[in-house]
């Protein structure tokens, strides 16, 4: 079953807070499997104000970190994984093939591949207007 999570809902999920909550809504969401977030990257972002003054871009690796949420979210929402956090455990095989700037909306779309007790192994793809921007492999640690 598929399902929508606004940012409270997120909330419950992921510890993340302002600033650090890089995905404002959950569009489609399979609990244990994938997950589909969006981000709407902002000039009153302090990260895309402090990247450049003449031309800000929404930092690369926090395009990693949304993709990195959105996998928690997919992998947290389950009952095993309820009320327990996923920590970075690696990024594998990361590749940038644009840049996201003020006015994108990035969707974040990642599918758990793997998950053996407590890691699972995700693969993530940030997309704006349909193009790639991202890809990676992720890998998390559930604690």
């Amino acid at each position: 079953m598929t399902k929508e999570l606004d940012i409270a809902a997120i909330k419950k999920i992921i510890p993340h807070r302002y600033p650090m909550l890089l995905i404002d809504r959950v569009i489609d969401l399979e609990e244990g499997k994938k997950a589909t977030a969006v981000h709407n990257v902002s000039f009153s972002e302090k990260f895309v104000q402090a990247s450049s003054e003449n031309d800000p871009v929404f930092p690369s690796p926090l395009i990693v970190e949304a993709m990195a949420q959105t996998g928690a979210v997919a992998l947290l929402s389950t009952p095993d994984f309820h009320g327990k956090t996923a920590y970075f455990g690696g990024i594998q095989k990361a590749d940038f093939m644009e840049q996201a700037s003020p006015g994108d909306q990035i969707v974040l779309k990642t599918e758990l591949t793997k998950i053996r007790k407590n890691i699972g192994i995700g693969k993530s793809t940030a997309i704006i207007d349909g193009q790639k921007i991202a890809e990676a492999e992720l890998t998390f640690m559930i604690g």
